[in-house]
C-alpha cells in the first residue's frame, strides 16, 4: 500500500504536514500556530498495487 496527501487545506499545510509513503504515518515538518491557522483539513489516499490497484480515502 502507498500513502499520499492529495489535499492541503489550507494549501499552507503543505509546508507543515508529511506522510510516509509506506507506513502511513503523518508527522509535523513545522510549527502549528493556532493563533495564524485554526483548521486543517487533509485528505489522504491508500493505494494498493493490486491489478487494477484499489484506492480508499480518508
Amino acid at each position: 500500500v502507498i500513502y499520499e496527501i492529495e489535499t492541503f487545506l489550507p494549501p499552507s499545510a503543505s509546508d507543515v504536514f508529511s506522510i510516509d509513503a509506506k507506513s502511513g504515518d503523518i508527522r509535523l515538518t513545522g510549527a502549528l500556530d493556532f493563533e495564524t491557522v485554526t483548521f486543517y483539513d487533509l485528505h489522504v489516499k491508500a493505494k494498493d498495487k493490486g491489478t487494477p490497484p484499489l484506492s480508499g480515502h480518508c
